[in-house]
């Protein structure tokens, strides 16, 4: 009896002082703004499909066309003359095709947390991006394939990689962290598609029955053979791979645990490719390469430059459809302090190499750090810490959140940085190993450039492809996050007037 007079008091005396207090509510920004409605979210994803070809988009085609084909020149020549035309010679064995390979790697991370993860977590925001996310996960890994694959030398036997029965009984090294990154990376793209794939299967029958109906009304008006080709074609197309999707409920509730299900796969699956990948380096004996740290440090400057690499692509695209209702401040404003978090964490990373190296007491640990950043690549370094570590800080001021030029310029920051990370990593330990005689400095060949700044313009045709043929987000989970689609929300007139 005492207690509960007591909680009483207690409640009486909490609500006087919220009654005197009255603190404001905390109002959260909508997902959809300007009262949407789920025809207008329909219509405005669909058209940047159903429209004519926009001249910008022929434009970079035509760029990333000629870009990609870089980075065949470059294979080619390797092919045809041998591993010898990359700048590798003793004792750096591993140059720009390994320091390529982390970096698109880690470019493909965000698709996979956006989607996986954020989508465990109950994050309604993703909805809004992470489609295209996805998709530069995958067409990230493509990029990612080829430096191992060309790396082994006689790319004809790349399939010796795989554990494939044969007559000789000879199987890959599987204690070598390589294998493993076959595994890893084949694992983790194969995933990766099949979650792309299985959220926009409703969209793509969305697809399908706008197709059908349009072909209804060309037929009425008796449109030319051509409108009515592409029709039947786009028609077909979409029917194919919407796996006769027809909204039914049934169809809603396996979708719904099938989705659920490979999120859950994904999810570890983001923490474990990039740490396998930095056993590549931390399995190694090598000063600066054998080291704990790298694990959680190669997972969150994957998140960092894959989160980078989504505000890349995504603030564009948002100028360009026009796509400010759907694309808010408030994605914008969530990734940036993804990307101050993940940024703070590698910074710290960064110092904490100097700390270990030093309580190690190891003289040849000690050395490959402060050789690092003071010895003969010093320039990378400094490129690497002031992108990294200097960049994301300016995302604590909402001023700069705000200004999505200077966020764009800031995520570029972000990715060059990353990319000199893994170069410092890779290089300076190699450049100046135990045996001082052997030291040397690494440089570049006009092929290893070439066929590196190519895969951006693979990338880029892969991502135009997408956005002409497939739907850039997901209709129905942004329709979830509308107020609408709240049974328990005051949206009044069914346009929904909050989040």
């Amino acid at each position: 009896m005492a207690t509960t007079t007591q909680d009483s008091s207690m409640d009486a005396t909490q609500a006087a002082l919220l009654a005197k207090v009255q603190p404001a509510e905390l109002q959260e920004q909508p997902l959809v703004t300007n009262n949407r409605d789920f025809n207008w979210v329909t219509d405005k994803i669909c058209r940047i499909v159903e429209t004519k070809t926009p001249t910008w988009w022929w434009i970079c085609m035509a760029v990333a066309l000629m870009t990609a084909s870089f980075t065949g020149l470059g294979l080619l020549w390797l092919v045809s003359s041998g591993v010898g035309v990359w700048g590798l010679a003793n004792p750096i064995n591993w140059g720009w095709a390994i320091v390529n390979f982390v970096f698109w790697i880690g470019i493909g991370h965000a698709g996979t947390l956006i989607s996986a993860v954020l989508c465990l977590l109950k994050q309604g925001w993703r909805t809004s991006i992470n489609r295209a996310a996805e998709a530069m996960t995958i067409f990230a890994v493509v990029c990612a394939g080829i430096f191992p694959l060309f790396h082994v030398g006689r790319v004809w036997f790349g399939w010796w990689l795989f554990p494939i029965p044969n007559s000789n009984g000879i199987w890959p090294q599987f204690r070598s962290p390589l294998e493993w990154d076959v595994f890893a990376v084949s694992t983790y793209g194969t995933v990766s598609v099949l979650f792309w794939y299985m959220g926009m299967i409703p969209d793509l029958s969305v697809l399908r029955d706008r197709a059908v109906q349009r072909l209804k009304k060309n037929a009425y008006e008796g449109a030319g053979a051509l409108a009515k080709g592409m029709d039947i074609f786009r028609k077909n197309f979409y029917a194919i791979f919407a796996m006769g999707w027809r909204n039914a409920g049934n169809h809603w509730r396996n979708y719904e645990m099938a989705y659920l299900i490979l999120a859950g796969i994904s999810t570890p699956l983001v923490l474990s490719v990039h740490t396998i990948v930095s056993f590549d380096f931390a399995l190694a004996v090598l000063p600066g390469w054998h080291t704990t740290i790298f694990p959680p440090y190669f997972v969150a400057g994957a998140i960092f430059s894959g989160f980078g690499m989504v505000l890349t692509l995504m603030l564009p695209l948002r100028a360009l459809y026009g796509m400010h209702d759907l694309i808010t401040q408030r994605h914008i404003d969530n990734m940036c302090k993804i990307c101050l978090g993940t940024g703070s964490i590698v910074g710290y990373a960064y110092i904490m190499e100097f700390f270990i190296a030093w309580y190690g007491a190891n003289p040849y640990e000690s050395f490959a750090f402060i050789n690092r950043a003071f010895g003969q690549y010093w320039w990378a370094y400094v490129m690497m810490f002031s992108c990294n570590v200097f960049t994301p800080q300016l995302f604590w001021f909402k001023k700069v959140r705000e200004n999505w030029a200077l966020v764009w310029v800031m995520s570029i920051f972000i990715n060059v940085g990353m990319w000199f990370e893994r170069f410092v990593i890779t290089v300076t330990s190699l450049a100046n190993d135990f045996l001082p005689s052997s030291w040397g400095y690494y440089s570049p060949t006009m092929v290893d450039i070439l066929t590196f700044f190519g895969t951006f313009g693979l990338f880029s045709v892969l991502f135009l492809l997408f956005l002409r043929f497939l739907p850039l987000m997901p209709i129905a989970e942004v329709k979830f996050v509308m107020p609408a689609a709240d049974p328990h929300g005051h949206h009044g007139d069914a346009k929904g007037d909050h989040h």
